[in-house]
């Protein structure tokens, strides 16, 4: 007796599922990648960057950052299904084709392109092009790479530049080159925590991670990198001159850096990714006492 066929699902049931792909009801990405990119901005602008700009960036990270997620689960289709964590992923449970997933992203990344050209800045359009080259080659890397994080590191700081350029119309070296660098440590440190909750499942499929090349070492990489991205945020505001408040931001992300540091002793799976999602704390830190010193 033949089966009968799924039913099609309704257009809010097919949103919905757009909706989780795009990881919009776990918007942790979308504060991680955010950070850094208003820290370029106020640092650009001296304070409150030019309300335009503002918006077009904020509305890019997000669709772009949608965008990377769509890609990410059309790259890992055949390995998701096999990892507890991400068995229920769309496309990984059949939901959403990869037809459809692909339809998406290009959609999302137009639009990404249009809010960018909006600026009439062409220097802001060139250099977004490595930037959705980058997010887009991020997914395949772990078949490749032995830490796949530092292309996600490059990727996630590509807006810093982008920013300079759209507030400044140049792109200082030293203090863009700094707060790259010390975003990319920050970056391959809170994404290694979320590897190694990770870890046995990565394993188990073959594919590479930064916590499966620390090995025994990945709290301390972890740390060091941390300790790194602070020492370099710590030089761009004295090259910056910045009041105080910036300081006392860093001392406060530094109290989130061993918090993390602690509780991950273990590494109890559930407890590492606990100490990736607490890395929104140690950027929103070092925003709010930039926003601070630069009032």
């Amino acid at each position: 007796m033949p089966m009968n066929p799924s039913p099609t699902p309704s257009l809010a049931e097919q949103l919905a599922l757009y909706w989780r792909l795009m990881r919009f009801d776990r918007p942790i990405g979308i504060y991680l990648l955010l950070w850094p990119t208003l820290w370029a901005l106020w640092l650009a602008a001296g304070g409150l960057p030019p309300l335009p700009v503002l918006l077009v960036f904020v509305l890019g990270t997000v669709l772009m950052r949608a965008a990377g997620c769509v890609v990410n689960d059309l790259a890992d289709r055949d390995f998701d299904p096999h990892v507890a964590r991400t068995a229920s992923r769309p496309i990984a449970a059949g939901l959403v084709a990869p037809q459809q997933a692909i339809r998406l992203a290009v959609v999302l990344a137009l639009i990404a392109f249009g809010l960018t050209a909006s600026l009439h800045n062409v220097p802001v359009l060139y250099w977004s092009v490595p930037a959705v080259a980058i997010a887009t080659i991020y997914p395949f890397m772990k078949r490749y790479i032995s830490v796949p994080q530092a292309v996600l590191g490059l990727a996630f700081s590509w807006g810093i530049p982008m920013a300079y350029q759209a507030v400044q119309q140049r792109v200082p070296l030293l203090e863009a080159g700094l707060l790259m660098a010390a975003n990319f440590c920050w970056v391959v440190a809170y994404d290694t925590y979320y590897a190694m909750a990770d870890r046995d499942d990565d394993l188990k499929i073959g594919v590479k991670s930064s916590a499966i090349f620390f090995g025994r070492y990945d709290r301390a990489a972890v740390i060091a990198l941390q300790l790194l991205a602070l020492g370099l945020l710590l030089t761009v505001g004295l090259l910056r001159d910045l009041a105080w408040p910036y300081a006392a931001g860093l001392a406060a992300a530094l109290v989130t850096v061993l918090h993390q540091a602690w509780i991950t002793r273990d590494r109890i799976p559930a407890v590492c990714f606990q100490a990736f999602l607490s890395n929104n704390r140690f950027g929103a830190l070092v925003f709010v006492g930039l926003l601070l010193a630069l009032r």
